[in-house]
């Protein structure tokens, strides 16, 4: 899955951030139990997800502080 740009993610409402945001946070849980028990494959994928999350946290973290 190639990354999300900022761009896009600006355009989508605070409602699909949030639920961007629990599905990311779902999916870097999820790695983390399958590289703790040997069974991850693509390490890199951990990394693009902190990323994402990061990205959908900071424009989340704009809005409030905007209105």
């Amino acid at each position: 899955m190639a990354q999300t740009k900022i761009k896009d993610i600006r355009e989508l409402t605070t409602e699909e951030l949030t639920r961007s945001l629990r599905d990311l946070k779902q999916e870097a849980l999820n790695l983390r139990l399958q590289q703790a028990t040997g069974q991850l494959e693509n390490t890199s994928r951990r990394r693009l997800v902190r990323r994402e999350t990061a990205r959908v946290q900071t424009v989340l973290t704009q809005r409030r502080l905007q209105g």
